[in-house]
């Protein structure tokens, strides 16, 4: 099966992830068109737009017509221009998936996407996070990945060996979406308690360096929002404790798909219990290794690339 995936950009990284992870993982060929670079993550890259020449162009082209599967990212359709190439033109014949990843404007208004799929006799939907479910009852989940064995992917050793202070990473792309102020409300009210954090802001910086910086932390701070990042997957790969607010709901999606209710987040719903966790970390720091090794034994027994990407596979199979 040859499939071919659109993205005006690449939602926190994870199109490329899907890309290679399937590839790798499964006999299908599966290629990423985007168009824009936001932020400076550096995302791998597949097919970009701005950097083909002619050469390129015509390869996207080949893929268009040659593809059996379009799997559209966020809220691309098959009437956004890639290049001079509208997929729109090479529908026929193909399977069309629909993926959302929470942009604002699906979550703002889900019911006119639900209305247009349902117009379409589209019922190819992935949903990226529990919570979208919610928004689009028809879709399937479809959780993200993280390659686990990648080296930043993997536990750092020696970061407890100096008792100094805790170190904690947080990495907003949209610090109004992820509970900036409260995590800063929170080391705030801390320092003047003489509990005093290391705290890593990591702002808009390279995906690599950013993954350096949160592998060297005690503790990575997610969001509180009732559901995960794909930070918590780093994170908890890397063997960091992670910190956030799943809800009820989240939490079940979660233990059904992993098959376990031994779920490695620390949860923190307000500022209180953000607080709490952070002082009951700083001061058992046995208690702080062990949730990060947690977190990594978790991800390699269930939430691997591989068993991920397989959940993709079975159903683009299905389809």
């Amino acid at each position: 099966m040859k499939i071919l995936m659109f993205a005006i950009n690449d939602p926190a990284g994870t199109a490329i992830q899907f890309t290679k992870a399937v590839n790798k993982y499964s006999e299908h060929e599966v290629r990423l068109v985007t168009l824009e670079t936001r932020y400076t993550h550096s995302w791998e890259k597949d097919l970009h737009i701005p950097d083909l020449g002619l050469d390129g162009m015509e390869e996207v082209r080949i893929l268009m017509e040659e593809a059996d599967v379009f799997h559209f990212h966020m809220t691309c359709d098959e009437h956004q221009p890639f290049g001079p190439w509208l997929p729109a033109d090479y529908l026929a014949g193909k399977a069309v998936v629909h993926h959302h990843h929470g942009h604002h404007d699906f979550r703002s208004n889900p019911d006119s996407f639900r209305q247009k799929y349902a117009e379409l006799g589209r019922t190819n939907l992935l949903v990226s996070t529990p919570d979208l479910m919610k928004l689009l009852p028809e879709a399937q989940w479809q959780p993200n990945l993280v390659p686990i064995d990648d080296p930043l992917l993997k536990p750092l050793g020696g970061r407890f060996d100096d008792p100094g202070r805790l170190s904690i990473c947080h990495s907003p792309t949209r610090k109004d979406l992820k509970n900036t102020d409260d995590f800063l409300a929170v080391v705030k009210r801390l320092a003047k308690d003489k509990v005093r954090l290391d705290v890593d802001m990591i702002d808009d910086v390279p995906n690599d360096e950013c993954l350096a910086r949160k592998r060297r932390c005690h503790v990575l701070f997610d969001h509180m929002q009732g559901y995960y990042g794909v930070s918590s997957l780093e994170g908890l790969s890397q063997g960091v404790a992670v910190i956030a607010g799943l809800d009820v709901w989240n939490r079940e999606q979660v233990a059904r798909f992993a098959g376990t209710e031994d779920l490695p987040w620390i949860l923190a719903h307000d500022r209180d219990s953000l607080e709490t966790c952070l002082r009951e970390l700083d001061g058992d720091r046995a208690f702080c290794e062990a949730k990060g090794y947690e977190g990594r034994l978790f991800m390699e027994k269930y939430w691997s690339d591989r068993r991920v990407a397989e959940h993709l596979i079975d159903f683009y199979e299905t389809m």
